[in-house]
């Protein structure tokens, strides 16, 4: 068996974890979120985190969980909107929060897996998005820079993986796990599917190996539906 692989998430973040440490968190709403290893965090009570993840969670499921134990002291995100207990932190001036259009979160956050410290984009040029930050003039547009983000930890949630940590992600679940695998100094992957080396097809990896460091096959996917919307049978 490869070193890579271990029995569960909180032997995958054995010696990884320590208070006022920068995580990274995959998925996009409760789609494609680390959920035992989030579970893992919450149940280890380490606190004074800085979080990166595209939103916060729900109350009661995802980073909410950890929201509610009073383990983060940060968000950079981009959305929260269905989370009352974030907003009720946020207000009270509890949380800080530091807010990034969608787009530049991701792009950030794909920046610092490749080594880039910053870059310019037009995205919140005139606007509260921009207040403090350096901007240019490049072909008479106006530019924001923006900086790179990386974390301590990255924690990662695949459909399939193999032994050496190669991954495949499927469908909407492909969101921000891809970029957050490369922009830890630790990177820990939860799959529903872990397979021998050699199994997948090598054209149909989507993170290469080389940047997880530990791996295991989640216990439980509860995969909670955000938002259920329904309509009406069409009459026949």
């Amino acid at each position: 068996m490869s070193r890579k692989v271990v029995a569960d998430a909180k032997t995958a973040l054995e010696g990884l974890l320590f208070d006022g440490m920068v995580i990274m968190s995959g998925g996009f709403g409760l789609c494609g979120i680390p959920e035992n290893l989030i579970a893992a965090i919450r149940d280890l009570g380490v606190k004074d985190l800085t979080v990166i993840s595209n939103n916060c969670g729900i109350d009661g499921f995802g980073l909410g969980l950890l929201l509610e134990n009073g383990q983060i002291k940060k968000m950079v995100s981009s959305y929260v909107g269905e989370n009352k207990l974030f907003e009720k932190l946020y207000l009270s001036g509890e949380l800080e929060l530091e807010f990034n259009p969608q787009g530049t979160l991701a792009e950030r956050i794909r920046a610092g897996g490749a080594g880039i410290p910053a870059f310019y984009t037009k995205t919140g040029f005139g606007t509260l998005v921009a207040e403090g930050k350096e901007t240019r003039v490049f072909n008479g547009e106006n530019y924001v820079m923006e900086t790179g983000l990386v974390a301590d930890l990255s924690i990662v949630k695949a459909w399939k993986g193999d032994t050496e940590g190669n991954l495949v992600y499927r469908k909407t679940a492909r969101n921000f796990n891809p970029m957050m695998a490369t922009a830890g100094k630790a990177c820990l992957v939860e799959v529903e599917h872990l397979v021998a080396s050699g199994e997948l097809e090598p054209d149909h990896i989507h993170t290469p190996g080389v940047y997880v460091d530990r791996i295991f096959k989640g216990a439980v996917f509860e995969k909670r539906i955000e938002r259920t919307t329904t309509r009406d049978k069409e009459a026949v």
